[in-house]
């Protein structure tokens, strides 16, 4: 699977986003620093979906297993 990061350039520096993964955006003053505050964040939102989901399932029966999307 294949992210898009987008890449804004504004006159703070850039600011950052992932099309596909909402919540997932930033900034930085430079388009590095924007690459890897967008790592980050887009870790950020994952773990916090991740928490999400298993509050939303705790004390469930539920079948967990890897998956991964088409492209």
């Amino acid at each position: 699977m294949k992210l898009t990061a987008v890449f804004m350039k504004v006159p703070e520096g850039y600011i950052a986003f992932v099309e596909e993964l909402p919540g997932a955006n930033t900034q930085g003053a430079t388009l590095e620093e924007a690459r890897e505050n967008l790592k980050e964040a887009t870790a950020m939102v994952l773990e916090a979906n991740r928490e999400l989901a298993e509050k939303a399932i705790a004390g469930k029966e539920v079948t967990k297993e890897p998956f991964v999307p088409s492209s």
